[in-house]
Formats: structure tokens, sequence, C-alpha cells
């Protein structure tokens, strides 16, 4: 696949031109993944790790392309080899040589929006005929404002949200240019979003949109004034509006806080998640004397009073918490709200826990489009996240 240049563009913000995020379960072309290799996200457990990645994988390609950045050519070749043990579809992977500091594709992959209107593309569901991408950050520079023309219906373009390692970690500069990677490789607008002059952070996982209008939220992570402060000085007003111009929402909720142990101090796709556009599911914990009973308990008692884009109210439907589950003494954020929506299944962290069970039937009531499988994760939430946390999808 050659190497096509990034058109960065400055006015107007993508809402003006028609982009709008769409929602995950919408048609993806593609799953973009990180590669495990830093042992600090998964002390003593990257090994394990990685035969989880190749699960995902599995389920991923029958549905579409898997994008995977790797480190290096030793990695790409380790992935293959851990891959295919796996039976994943090898036909169906491609390989970009970027490297990473960490492995949260969620929050430092490619964000993309969609111009709505018009006959949108449909992924083939084909093998790939295209060989291994590979492609050096090292590449061309994003080219000026202007050397695109107006965007078509159904166009995809990236939006660069500034990652900073969740406003807590120093090692954040190679994740930071996986946006420009993306734009790049695929001749996608990259869109920079910016407030006052500034360049403005969110993550993924931060945010949660119905592809209707509709983005929730949540206060702790993005109003807290001292605790991982992603951009200092701005306030609720300026960060919805922002939020508004890059991803052509209308309507911005938010709810208060997520579970203990959560150390992005309170992504949403630990906490709420739309399965369609007015369903949500809310996760509950019902012993009070659990640490979560109050954070969680509040989002509820919020919940009572959001309104979707169009005034209604969503139908919520309670999703369980497992029992708690620690690490070298520290509480793990598990929450069965981290699922992944593919085109081909929907992917639920289980816990080894009798609410696995509950939360399975839950979503497979709700998703009657797909199978619900799910995927064991008390590996995967050693490192603070599970499978949503991994994966970041790219709309057809």
């Amino acid at each position: 696949m050659p190497k096509r240049k990034a058109v960065t563009e400055t006015l107007p913000p993508p809402a003006a031109l028609g982009f709008s995020m769409p929602a995950e379960w919408e048609r993806h072309e593609a799953t973009w993944l990180i590669w495990p290799h830093n042992p600090v996200d998964w002390p003593d457990k990257v090994d394990t790790v990685r035969w989880v990645y190749g699960e995902i994988v599995r389920k991923v390609c029958p549905g579409e392309i898997v994008r995977i950045l790797v480190n290096s050519r030793a990695d790409e070749k380790l992935a293959r080899r851990y891959l295919a043990r796996a039976g994943a579809d090898l036909s169906r992977v491609e390989f970009i040589l970027h490297p990473t500091n960490r492995g949260w594709t969620r929050d430092t992959g490619p964000i993309f929006v969609k111009r709505m209107g018009g006959i949108v593309g449909r992924a083939s569901r084909r093998p790939s005929k295209r060989p291994a991408l590979r492609f050096s950050t090292t590449g061309e520079t994003p080219g000026r404002a202007g050397e695109t023309p107006d965007p078509l219906p159904g166009e995809t373009a990236i939006v660069h949200f500034h990652f900073n390692a969740w406003a807590k970690h120093d090692d954040w500069q190679k994740d930071r240019r996986v946006p420009e990677t993306a734009a790049a490789l695929l001749g996608k607008r990259l869109f920079n979003a910016e407030c006052d002059g500034k360049d403005f952070v969110i993550e993924g996982g931060g945010i949660e949109v119905n592809g209707r209008g509709t983005l929730l939220t949540t206060e702790q992570c993005y109003l807290d004034p001292k605790i991982q402060v992603r951009n200092p000085g701005l306030g609720r007003r300026e960060i919805e509006e922002t939020l508004q111009r890059y991803l052509g929402v209308t309507n911005v909720c938010w709810l208060a806080a997520g579970p203990v142990g959560d150390d992005t101090h309170g992504h949403i796709d630990d906490i709420c998640r739309f399965v369609n556009p007015k369903t949500l599911v809310l996760i509950k914990e019902t012993n009070r004397k659990d640490a979560n009973y109050r954070p969680l308990a509040e989002n509820w008692e919020r919940i009572q009073d959001l309104r979707l884009e169009d005034g209604s109210r969503p139908e919520v439907v309670p999703l369980p918490m497992p029992v708690p589950l620690y690490f070298a003494g520290n509480r793990l954020p598990a929450s069965y709200a981290n699922f992944y929506i593919t085109n081909a299944a929907v992917l639920v962290p289980t816990f080894n826990d009798p609410n696995d069970r509950v939360a399975l039937g839950t979503l497979a009531e709700l998703f009657k489009d797909r199978p619900v499988i799910g995927l064991h994760a008390v590996d995967l939430v050693v490192g603070r996240g599970t499978v949503h946390c991994l994966t970041q999808q790219q709309p057809a």
C-alpha cells in the first residue's frame, strides 16, 4: 500500500464540513491495535497478554481488517508467530512500523470522524490482497490545509487530540504521533484539535457517542481541577464546545466518576456505553460496603436526568460488577462495560466471576445482530484496562 500525504486541516473544523464521529456498532473498515511490548503495562504478564491478543485478532478478523502497530521488524515477526499459533487469519492483518510508548490504542490511536450523507462504503469480507504495511514515522511531512478537495459523503478523516499519557506519565511522545502516522498512511485529512490556541487533549476511552449527536463523558476525567488535568484552564463550556466542533456532536452529557483502580481517572468506557442510539448500559454495584457503591450510585442518580439529542430519555440497562480483583495489593478496574463492538461480534471482558454469565446474557439480549463472546480478561486488567482500551475502530 503506497504511502500518501496527510493533509492537516486547521479551519474550518470537522463539524463545519459535515463530519461527525460514528457509533462503534456502525460498519468498520478496520480495527487498530498496538502489539504489547512495554512490561510496565503488564508486569510479569506481557507474554500471557500476547496470547490474549491472539484471541482478540482471531475474533475480529472474520469481519474486518486488523491493523497492528509494531515497534520493529522483530516485533512483527514475533506477532506473526503468536497470531498464527492462535489461529488468526493473517491475510486480514496489516502491520505498521511505528514505535510506541504504551499499548492502549483506544487512547493513542486515530480517532475517526465521517462525513455523513450519500452512500456509505462497506468493509469487504473477502481476505485482504494487500501486503503487510510498512511505514516509518520518518516519512513524509503532512501537507498544508487546502491541498485536498472538498469532502465527499462517506469520507473519513482523523482528529488529532494530542495524547499526553492521561496527564500522569512522562512517556507519551511516540504515542502522540500515531494519528499523524495513520493519516499519512491512509491519505486522510488530519484535523488538529485546538481550544484557545492550545492543543486540546482527550482520549478515546474518555468519550462515548451514539452516532446521532450525543456524547457521554465524566466530570472526574475532564473537569477535576487538580488530578490529571488534561486541559488546564478549560471549563465545562469550553470542553463541550470543542467536542462539538471536532466530533460533530450537539449534546454533551456528564456522569460523575468511574470505578476504583482506574488510573485514567474516570474513563467513560468502564462505566456507561451505548448499545444502540437510544439504549445505554450502566454499571451498577449492589454491595453497599464496596468502595464503588457510592460513586456508581451517583451515576445512576444523574442518568435519570440525561436526555438524548432529540430530548428523549434513553433506556438504561444495568450491568453488574464482578467481585473485586487485586494485583500486588491494588484494586483493579474490572468492568463488563469495557466491551468492544466489531463487525463480526461483541467482545466482552470476563473475570472468572459468577456475574460473567449475567453480563454476557444482558448484552446478548441487546445485540441481536452479532454474537456476544466472552474474552478472558483477568490478565489484561492487570494493566488497568481490557478489550475496549486496547482497540480503536476505523469506520468504513
